[in-house]
């Protein structure tokens, strides 16, 4: 995906991907000073679904604020939680984010380990419509009425192949095959990943941060000690009782959080980056870098 040739480094971007737990964060932070260092003005862009909400920045690991004031950080803390954000309006963002960091000379670094919001930054996504609101609200009735296993069946009669590959209590993907399948736009999927495609819309260079399992489920126990000791369940249940939009109800550990259950967190955390990690090695055209026992700076030092 580098092309030096053709397009100077001030011009590339670089997107940092990498499980939760890893150190995304202090290694882009490593990274900048390095760029400076050169001569580059290096600018973080959130990739994360999540982190897009001001309002449980602790449950999301956003960049705190004394590290966006080491290096700045675009499409962080930015949209009030009873919104809702979906990945085509997340992109659009990016883009715009983007394009004017490579207009004004500045080096993105794209961070983040949500797989379609990564893609998104960085490439054009062919995203389906959103359902009429008619279909969403009678779709939701259903399911209110008569639960997600008996819709899972209806989508198992109406197109197999997509019940196939959601589980019977996943209610959001349940009712979004059915609102696709009644409007005509339920289709296969691709032969290739939505989740990556090695056509960008900027020269990019992918790296992909990797841990030795163990030594990841370690740091992810430790921090989610840290970000309960720091606040977090306080940060969830003001967010609870300020209302809060569906899309922002989906960060990992919300709802674990507001029944107190910090073992659940904590497991569903280690599982979350089990996926991110399988994902991310079969990313096409990516840097690998183990950084199992390093430093921020040394990884920063390997990436130049």
């Amino acid at each position: 995906m580098r092309d030096h040739d053709t397009e100077p480094v001030s011009r590339e971007i670089i997107a940092l991907f990498g499980p939760t737990g890893v150190g995304k964060t202090t290694i882009a932070i490593a990274l900048a000073a390095r760029l400076r260092a050169r001569g580059e003005q290096p600018v973080a862009v959130s990739a994360d679904a999540l982190q897009l909400y001001a309002g449980i920045e602790l449950l999301t690991a956003a960049p705190t604020a004394a590290e966006q004031a080491v290096l700045e950080h675009r499409l962080v803390s930015c949209v009030a939680l009873d919104q809702r954000v979906s990945v085509a309006e997340y992109a659009r963002l990016a883009h715009v984010e983007i394009d004017d960091l490579l207009e004004a000379g500045a080096t993105p670094i794209v961070v983040g380990g949500t797989g379609l919001y990564l893609r998104a930054a960085l490439s054009d996504l062919d995203l389906r419509p959103p359902p009429p609101l008619a279909v969403r609200e009678r779709w939701m009735g259903e399911l209110e009425a008569r639960g997600p296993e008996a819709l899972h069946g209806v989508l198992s009669e109406r197109a197999p192949w997509a019940a196939e590959q959601i589980a019977p209590g996943d209610r959001h993907r349940i009712v979004r095959a059915l609102e696709l399948e009644e409007i005509g736009a339920l289709t296969p999927p691709p032969e290739r990943s939505q989740l990556w495609s090695d056509v960008v819309r900027h020269p990019t260079r992918l790296i992909g941060l990797a841990m030795e399992r163990k030594a990841l489920y370690a740091r992810i126990d430790a921090r989610v000690d840290q970000i309960v000791a720091a606040g977090a369940r306080e940060q969830v249940a003001a967010a609870e009782q300020a209302g809060v939009s569906a899309t922002a109800r989906k960060a990992l550990g919300f709802q674990e959080l507001i029944d107190g259950d910090i073992e659940a967190l904590k497991r569903h955390t280690r599982n979350y980056a089990r996926r991110q990690l399988t994902w991310l090695r079969k990313l096409p055209n990516v840097e690998l870098i183990d950084v199992t026992g390093r430093s921020p700076d040394d990884v920063a030092a390997a990436l130049q």
